[in-house]
């Protein structure tokens, strides 16, 4: 049996208390936690399978919480639980990636069902992952799909350089893989049975970026109670993966390249500086020497992690690879959703292969994911697919001359807004983009 580490984060004591009393009965690891920041700190020491956070918390609402939570662990499954139910926000919720939603008062035989259901999800993903693993092989590369001359090319570099121990900068668009060829890297180097520490950039604020990288001393600022390790700190014989380093703030670049450049940090508050043996590996969907010369980035922090780089394609760039994309995701869902889908007739298909992907594989996954749980058939059809790819028209050719990429980018994108009534969140899951990416398109774009 599957043993589930499961966290509770609500304000109210008793509920706390009753939730976790619920389902330590039933065999499960429980933590409770009264606010958000409390949570997140122990997330990142020992992350959580299952989370049951209350939509309204003291620091931060369950909305807000739930996309840190996904950043930190994609894995981990959140039931977004509150006593200000309403249709709209359980669709907000579910749309954001949460796995459940219920409305208090708790009904404790509905909590430990969707506990329930949440192991075996996890169950049926652990052992999916373990039965490819031994299908594929362990070469680190089983979970990049393609065959197209871009994919073979970086499957190329990766094995040439992941043996080698130096830092590896990965550009690219949102959602084509930058986190997947960093874990890669690591599972091919000698570093692959130590840890393995993932940390967005983009994701906290300054200060929060200072305690997790670096840790801090008891006693260093306002709740301080203990000591706490760094993510730098705890990666040591590892990998660290900093994923859009280019969000990063200017202070926090200058105190990377210190470590960069001695290996070793000082903690907040602390005196004395902790050794360290790390493997940096930074990801951004930014253009950093663009960043660099707009004083946005620092130029010696790029140098330092641009020791190799590499820039992975868009997915409209290898078109040729979508079908094979198709049969892994279809795969992948009807595992977990426990359905009997085996392919896609060649009408969907062709709407998929002709569809620009501005959210590129990310978001052709969502499109797979909600297919296959919304088809009745065995073969995921054209009237499974979204609606704008069904209705998918040749408009954007008209007019005088053919658009740029940019252009059909930007009024795909406007088009979604309208169709999601501007709403950013919703919009943002739509297109399979950070929000930050999402805000940033629309700052260039010039739209308000």
């Amino acid at each position: 049996m599957l043993l589930l580490r499961v966290a509770i984060v609500d304000d109210e004591p008793v509920v706390c208390k009753r939730l976790s009393h619920a389902l330590f009965k039933e065999g499960y690891e429980v933590e409770a936690f009264m606010s958000a920041r409390s949570f997140l700190e122990a997330m990142i020491d020992r992350p959580f399978d299952v989370v049951f956070s209350d939509m309204r918390l003291p620091d931060m609402d369950g909305l807000e919480l739930l996309p840190k939570i996904k950043a930190l662990r994609p894995e981990t499954e959140v039931v977004i639980v509150t006593g200000y139910g309403s249709i709209q926000t359980a669709i907000e919720a579910m749309r954001e990636g949460a796995f459940h939603y219920v409305t208090k008062p708790v009904n404790f035989t509905e909590i430990r069902a969707i506990a329930k259901r949440a192991q075996e999800k996890i169950g049926m993903r652990m052992e999916n992952a373990r039965l490819r693993e031994a299908l594929l092989g362990s070469s680190g590369l089983s979970s990049i799909v393609g065959n197209s001359p871009a994919i073979q090319d970086l499957f190329a570099l990766v094995r040439k350089v992941a043996p080698v121990d130096c830092n590896v900068l990965i550009q690219g668009e949102s959602g084509t893989g930058k986190a997947l060829v960093a874990l890669a890297l690591h599972h091919l180097s000698p570093r692959k049975n130590q840890p393995f520490v993932t940390f967005n950039c983009g994701g906290f604020t300054e200060e929060l970026i200072s305690s997790e990288l670096f840790g801090y001393e008891k006693g260093a600022f306002t709740g301080a109670s203990a000591s706490k390790v760094g993510l730098l700190e705890a990666a040591s014989g590892g990998t660290v993966f900093l994923d859009e380093v280019g969000e990063m703030p200017l202070s926090m670049q200058v105190r990377l390249l210190h470590v960069l450049q001695e290996r070793r940090i000082l903690r907040v508050g602390g005196t004395k500086p902790v050794e360290l043996d790390i493997r940096v590996i930074a990801a951004t969907n930014r253009d950093l020497k663009a960043e660099v010369e707009k004083g946005t980035f620092r130029e010696d922090l790029f140098f330092r992690l641009n020791v190799v780089s590499t820039t992975l394609p868009r997915l409209a760039d290898r078109r040729e690879d979508i079908p094979l994309l198709v049969r892994h995701f279809i795969d992948k869902y009807a595992l977990a959703f426990r359905k009997s889908v085996h392919g896609i007739d060649e009408q969907a298909l062709g709407a998929l292969t002709g569809y620009s992907f501005p959210g590129n594989v990310r978001e052709l996954e969502n499109i797979i994911e909600r297919a296959v749980a919304l088809t009745d058939g065995q073969t995921i059809g054209l009237l499974d697919l979204p609606e704008d790819i069904r209705n998918l028209e040749f408009d954007t050719l008209e007019g005088d001359g053919l658009p740029t990429l940019a252009e059909v980018e930007r009024r795909y994108v406007i088009r979604i807004l309208e169709k999601t009534g501007y709403n950013k969140r919703l919009a943002a899951q739509v297109l399979g983009v950070p929000r930050t990416t999402l805000w940033r398109k629309l700052k260039e774009y010039g739209v308000e």
